[in-house]
């Protein structure tokens, strides 16, 4: 449905009276206390007197962003209009508050909500929160390259089949590597089942902008998505958009964040989101153009090197890969004797090169509005040297990424009961209570709730070992894990 008066996508609201409340030179007898950066000069020096100088608390020309009523709100209808949603909010918790404030909207104790199983730990997290039951909907695998996929159409309906009073569908568009599922599929299906379609788009900002992209889950009906603008959208670092559909309580969505969203919203990450929005709603189709041809050629140099696989559109099936994000530089590494994880670290300690992300068998090479040619050039480069110098035997390499788990009890019920620490390999059989991931992508191997079983030990010692960044036990060396006593 068109706006009958189209706004001025040229306007950003929050920056605009930024800019003025700085000209006034008002005396602050408020927080914080560095006070424009005078109480904390070695910080002020670090980060510039621009920066500083509009580290400022809420107050009514700047709006609130627990209730916005003018500048803030400006800034939110730019934003939903520009991503084609009814609603936006601001988030300056990262995408991770946008997913639980996306998941505790729906979800309430004892509600079932359908997922795939290779989701961020923000989502299970939530369900920790709110005491919802997963339903996951196990991704089919890519066998060669040991990644999961996305979830095929026939499994979302037998799961909504089988669980008639599910609350939600939640799908990743895409994921980490770049796949997406049947958005707007499995929309028509959890719309008909009387269910609420939940998009966690952290990886998916260009999608709003670009063209010739994958579907983005406004466009294809959802209800809710968390959008990562810091990530494709060029925001600063945990600022994020929460976006909503007609159909949801914009209310009540407000409510929910203000549950566990901070009361002292940082102007700084608020502003960026509001120049970057702008950015993309003047610039973005070029922009994103740009960042397209050069994946592209990425692609086409690293798998002229040999022993490499950057894989791109060629993985697109119509089912468990309906699309490809043609912007994500995802590279095969096992042919050449190493893990995804181990060119990660030769890439930063020999070649001065910082990765996404290494895993088991791949990279991701995060390529965005602020790369350029000759940055490409150094990694494919780097990329030939490495296998010339340092190739391997590929043989007796683990390549699975994904283990399908065992749902025992709910992540809430798991995360709160009585439990007991154990060294790793004795936990073989027992209930996990915490959860085990590496970081990135921070998909949990192991949740709260999950039974831990001989494959998954191996795969978290293998991990270890190569030199994964492990994450989430309370035990930070991960010779132990809690289970339920």
């Amino acid at each position: 449905m068109e706006n009958k008066t189209k706004l001025d996508q040229s306007r950003a609201p929050i920056y605009e009276a930024l800019e003025r409340f700085r000209q006034m030179r008002v005396v602050p007898f408020d927080v914080p206390g560095h006070k424009r950066g005078r109480g904390n000069p070695e910080l002020t020096a670090f980060l510039g007197q621009q920066c500083v100088g509009v580290d400022v608390n809420s107050m009514k020309p700047l709006d609130n962003l627990c209730h916005p009523v003018s500048v803030i709100r400006e800034a939110e209808q730019l934003a939903a209009e520009a991503f084609g949603a009814a609603h936006a909010f601001l988030m300056v918790g990262g995408t991770t508050s946008a997913v639980q404030s996306m998941v505790l909207t729906v979800c309430k104790r004892g509600d079932e909500i359908i997922l795939p199983r290779n989701v961020h730990r923000s989502v299970i997290n939530a369900l920790v929160l709110c005491g919802a039951v997963p339903v996951y909907v196990n991704p089919e695998m890519d066998q060669r390259l040991g990644i999961s996929l996305g979830m095929k159409r026939e499994q979302v309906a037998k799961a909504i089949a089988e669980h008639p009073k599910a609350v939600a569908v939640l799908v990743n568009n895409p994921t980490y590597y770049g796949i997406c599922s049947d958005l707007k599929a499995i929309v028509e299906m959890a719309h008909a089942a009387g269910m609420l379609c939940l998009a966690d788009e952290a990886h998916g900002t260009h999608f709003y902008f670009g063209e010739n992209l994958p579907i983005s889950a406004m466009a294809a009906g959802a209800d809710m998505a968390s959008v990562s603008m810091h990530k494709s959208g060029g925001s600063l670092t945990q600022s994020s958009f929460l976006l909503a559909g007609p159909n949801v309580h914009a209310g009540y969505v407000r409510q929910i964040i203000n549950l566990t969203q901070t009361t002292s919203g940082s102007y700084l990450l608020m502003s960026s989101l509001d120049i970057s929005r702008r950015n993309l709603a003047l610039r973005g189709k070029q922009i994103f153009e740009q960042v397209k041809k050069l994946a592209e050629y990425a692609r086409s140099e690293i798998n002229a090197i040999g022993g490499y696989y950057a894989f791109g559109q060629e993985m697109v099936n119509g089912d468990s890969v309906f699309a490809f994000d043609p912007t994500k530089l995802s590279v095969h590494t096992l042919d050449i004797g190493l893990a995804g994880i181990e060119v990660y670290d030769l890439l930063r300690d020999e070649y001065d090169i910082q990765i996404e992300f290494g895993d088991i068998g791949n990279l991701l090479a995060y390529i965005s509005i602020g790369d350029r040619v000759q940055e490409i050039e150094r990694l494919v480069s780097a990329l030939a040297e490495i296998r010339r110098l340092y190739q391997k035997d590929p043989s007796g390499m683990m390549s699975q990424e994904y283990i399908d788990p065992e749902v025992v009890v709910s992540p809430q019920e798991a995360f709160y009961a009585a439990k007991e620490s154990l060294p790793l390999r004795e936990t073989e059989g027992r209930v996990c209570s915490e959860f085990v991931m590496c970081y990135p992508p921070g998909i949990p191997i192991l949740a709260p709730g999950e039974k831990i079983t001989r494959e998954i030990l191996n795969y978290i010692e293998y991990a270890k070992a190569i030199g994964c960044s492990m994450t989430g036990p309370e035990d930070p060396d991960i010779l132990r894990l809690n289970v339920l006593a």
